[in-house]
């Protein structure tokens, strides 16, 4: 078995050889703007094909990047992640218990095909979002805070008890279950975009399934994708609102996985922004056309404890604690990713959200909940083997085919059995979109998995991991957490400071005494941008990114 050093180094070899052949050497990156045609128009890449365009459906970051670009909901995150009007004409009316949201629509906002977008519009699709017969794994995200949706989900009452209701056409009420202190910054989530009743009816099951499928209310409308594309485009959309504001005429997306492609299409002028990993960040750092930022993403491993109703190793606690302190994640962040990650011991991202009396950062106050410790690992591994009567453990490790996800795996796999003795490791790749089917599906043993919140609060990622959360997945339960998260949202949801102490003990439980998941590392995205290109926005929370500011010289 190879030694733990000789790996890393085969590895940073292997992809500066790759640098090397790509960019010829590593030659200057600057460059003018893409060649195209007199209309202003940018190239991007994405990591993966787009799962859904539906609202109904989208459940990954990037099916709600794109939709995001396409469509738009009552209110929209700016480029400081504030929330600010969209179809809505302002803030909400809020009544004095906080429960009763009144929202007026703007009278200009229409749909691309010319129809006003009306208030029966958001209606219509938060119905359907929580309709059992539409199955969406999002409608978890109305239970307890829209009223009746929990039990509409459950099939106790019909969708059209649901909270909301148009007061005319251009005016939303909205009920909730108890006061929500994010409920604001919720209405910038696609789930909550609006859908025209009658365009979809008309479309039936061939809904969202292509670009000609679709109309739009966003910036931008959709050209040429089906739900396989590799490739497609965003084109100004002349019936939005605020289409003054959009400078760009058209976007050109291409799914990249590999990142020497990317840097190979950029230094040919073929893209205008390639999203960078490993050594390729590496070698470009010093590049005039170099970007980083940190994102809210975090990726973590996530064991399941239940199988096809049998319980797997993971049920064992000592197996998740060996597992989830004997991976170096400082030598992965640099060594494999190299693209600004940082390694993280809890759930909640660093600077997203901060106490509501002290204004410290959650990860902080939380602290270093579960680190590095290979001695420790193998005291934990030594246990659990005994426990489990096995010798010899061999597990199966679900990644998917993007590339930094195959090359997280195999250092992953590569820290497990040279550092606790007995396990072997097999790798699992499989294409993006399928691997997120084997985790709604429950079936895989350990994941390399991601969150990105949905809103601006820790519940969006403590949320997961409730027994009765249908993104929990791995059949984790602890009374105890679910009770902190429960009071979180109900009782303490007007007491901001002793909600914001049920999270940080939550957070404790989860990640500390259980273990339920091993943290790796808060996301950062690396990139080579072209100077001439401004206004990529990235977001904290909700769709990753928006390309509506973009504009290039």
């Amino acid at each position: 078995m190879k030694l733990k050093k000789s790996w890393v180094l085969a590895l940073v070899l292997s992809v500066m050889a790759a640098v090397l052949v790509a960019c010829g050497g590593g030659g200057d990156t600057s460059k003018d703007s893409v060649n195209k045609s007199s209309k202003k128009e940018v190239s991007l890449m994405e990591s993966a094909e787009i799962p859904s365009m539906d609202s109904k459906k989208g459940t990954d970051g990037v099916s709600f990047t794109a939709q995001n670009t396409v469509f738009e909901g009552l209110y929209y995150l700016d480029k400081d992640d504030k929330v600010q009007p969209g179809v809505a004409k302002a803030d909400p009316e809020v009544n004095a218990d906080q429960t009763v949201y009144t929202i007026k629509l703007r009278d200009d906002a229409k749909w691309s095909n010319g129809t006003p977008v009306t208030a029966n519009d958001f209606v219509y699709s938060w119905r359907k979002i929580v309709d059992p017969k539409t199955a969406a794994e999002y409608a978890v995200i109305f239970s307890g805070v829209v009223k009746n949706a929990t039990q509409i989900t459950a099939g106790e009452m019909k969708p059209e008890e649901l909270g909301v209701k148009a007061i005319d056409d251009t005016t939303l009420e909205v009920t909730l279950e108890q006061p929500v202190p994010y409920f604001h910054s919720l209405l910038t989530f696609p789930t909550f975009y609006p859908q025209n009743e009658e365009y979809v009816e008309k479309q039936g099951t061939d809904y969202a399934k292509d670009s000609d499928h679709m109309i739009y209310n966003g910036a931008f409308t959709m050209k040429g994708w089906t739900n396989t594309s590799k490739s497609w485009s965003y084109e100004k959309n002349d019936k939005y609102w605020n289409k003054g504001d959009i400078k760009l005429d058209k976007i050109n997306l291409e799914v990249i996985k590999d990142p020497g492609s990317a840097v190979n299409l950029y230094t040919t002028g073929k893209l205008d922004r390639a999203t960078l990993s490993g050594d390729y960040a590496k070698q470009k750092q010093n590049d005039k056309d170099f970007t980083s930022n940190l994102d809210a993403f975090v990726y973590f491993l996530k064991f399941n404890q239940k199988l096809d109703g049998k319980q797997t190793i993971f049920a064992n606690e000592n197996v998740r604690k060996a597992i989830a302190t004997v991976i170096n994640k400082e030598t992965m962040v640099d060594t494999v990713l190299a693209n600004g990650s940082q390694p993280i011991d809890g759930l909640v991202p660093a600077k997203f959200t901060f106490n509501p009396k002290t204004q410290e950062d959650f990860r902080k106050e939380s602290g270093d909940l579960i680190t590095y410790d290979k001695a420790k690992a193998q005291e934990y591994w030594k246990k659990a083997k005994q426990e489990l009567g096995q010798d010899n453990i061999t597990i199966e490790f679900l990644g998917d085919d993007q590339e930094f996800s195959k090359k997280m795996s195999e250092y992953i796999q590569n820290e497990l059995e040279t550092s606790l003795d007995g396990l072997k490791v097999n790798i699992k790749t499989v294409p993006y979109k399928s691997r997120l089917k084997l985790d709604e599906t429950q079936q895989y043993e350990l994941q390399l998995s991601r969150w990105g919140p949905d809103y601006q609060d820790p519940s969006t990622f403590l949320g997961v991991f409730e027994t009765t959360s249908s993104y929990n997945r791995s059949s984790y339960s602890n009374p105890e957490y679910d009770k902190l998260l429960k009071e979180a949202a109900t009782t303490l949801a007007t007491q901001p400071e002793a909600r914001w102490n049920n999270l940080l003990k939550a957070e404790k439980i989860l990640i500390s005494d259980d273990t339920a998941i091993a943290p790796l590392y808060q996301n950062g995205v690396a990139a080579l941008q072209n100077p001439k290109m401004s206004g990529f926005v990235s977001h904290l929370f909700g769709a990753p990114y928006s390309y509506q500011w973009i504009t290039i010289k």
